[in-house]
């Protein structure tokens, strides 16, 4: 059949399904995400750059997309990959289909095979390179070969290739008490908007900025962003947040937690196959309770290497007991593993802005 798609893994697994969205081909690392909803925004993380993206809920695309619930301006998957794309799509907000989106941004998807069989397979297995082939002629031969061919992640400086190339002034803010200076290392619109809505003017400069530089826009914090692979490539990045450290309130999240972790002589490693979705169990070591929450990211920083005298261990995961949170114990400084803005998922960790606003309060009055 002429729209026939092929998904293969490099360790010679495939998935024989029906093309859609953009006809071409695509490689990246197969992860799955476990979201019932949010599928736009799920396309639209930078964090998800250099993957294709699995849903693991089966019906996909049934209130089409719009140009609201976007976390960057485009599509930042490689490939797409659903159990059903829908035919029909209601929502009085839908400005097109999921199919017409993925074509206009040139994502190509698959649709129709059996996603629980793949997503167990990565569970078993742990997340693998692959290739999407979608080009009538392709075979699954063909597309095995590509997706051993592809460039492992680890090791891989994704970061510059999702951040702004110039700084910019997110323009949401009213009444402004405190000054952010936000990294992007790939970081989500609702951050910023959350940001802002906690009274903040948000500067967001590039992965590569110079502490110096941030220092002397005498901001009342700095917030490191979520984004995508491996952190430990991003030297730059660590030296920079060193340098900061002690002098301004710092808040991380994602890969920014995981920067902020080797910046303070921490390590990192690999997750087998990651957390993606909306319904992690997330303990609050401080506050003696659990929340649900949003995550994607496939690295983790290992608490033993992390010094007891000065880091205080926040939060766990109720899954797997890796490390969720941390705070220092001298210092204004704290950050998740997790997403506290959601988009898309729960709302129970919103109050980490509370607590950055309260960090750069101090430290005004200081």
């Amino acid at each position: 059949m002429t729209n026939q798609a092929i998904l293969a893994l490099e360790d010679g697994h495939t998935f024989t399904g029906v093309s859609f969205g953009h006809r071409g081909d695509a490689g990246g690392e197969v992860v799955f995400n476990t979201s019932m909803t949010g599928y736009q925004e799920v396309l639209t993380d930078p964090s998800y750059a250099g993957q294709i993206v699995v849903m693991t809920y089966p019906l996909i695309g049934n209130y089409g997309t719009n140009d609201e619930d976007v976390e960057s301006g485009r599509p930042q998957v490689r490939g797409f990959v659903v159990k059903e794309n829908s035919a029909v799509y209601s929502s009085w907000r839908a400005s097109e289909s999921l199919d017409a989106y993925l074509r206009r941004f040139q994502i190509p998807g698959i649709a129709g095979i059996d996603t629980r069989r793949l997503v167990r397979h990565i569970r078993e297995t742990g997340a693998q390179r692959g290739f999407l082939l979608s080009r009538p002629e392709g075979t699954a031969e063909q597309a095995i070969a590509a997706a051993r061919s592809l460039p492992l992640m680890e090791g891989c400086d994704l970061a510059t290739g999702v951040s702004c190339a110039t700084s910019y002034l997110w323009p949401e803010a009213k009444d402004p008490q405190f000054k952010v200076v936000a990294y992007d290392f790939g970081i989500k619109r609702n951050i910023l908007r959350l940001l802002a809505g906690h009274r903040c003017e948000v500067r967001v400069v590039s992965a590569v900025t110079p502490a110096e530089d941030v220092l002397s826009m005498k901001p009342d914090g700095v917030f490191l962003s979520n984004g995508p692979g491996d952190p430990e490539p991003l030297a730059y990045a660590i030296d920079n947040i060193r340098r900061l450290l002690g002098r301004v309130p710092v808040f991380g999240i994602c890969l920014g937690h995981q920067l902020l972790g080797l910046a303070l002589g921490g390590k990192t490693y690999k997750l087998k196959f990651g957390h993606r979705g909306g319904n992690q169990p997330v303990k609050n070591l401080i506050r003696k309770k659990i929340e649900i929450t949003a995550h994607n990211h496939g690295f983790a920083v290992d608490p033993e290497s992390l010094k007891e005298r000065e880091i205080q261990i926040t939060h766990i995961n109720l899954n797997d007991q890796t490390l969720e949170g941390f705070r220092h114990r001298r210092w204004p400084v704290f950050s998740v593993q997790y997403h506290p803005e959601a988009s898309p998922g729960p709302h129970d960790s919103l109050y980490l802005f509370d607590d950055f606003a309260d960090l750069m309060r101090q430290h005004q009055e200081s």
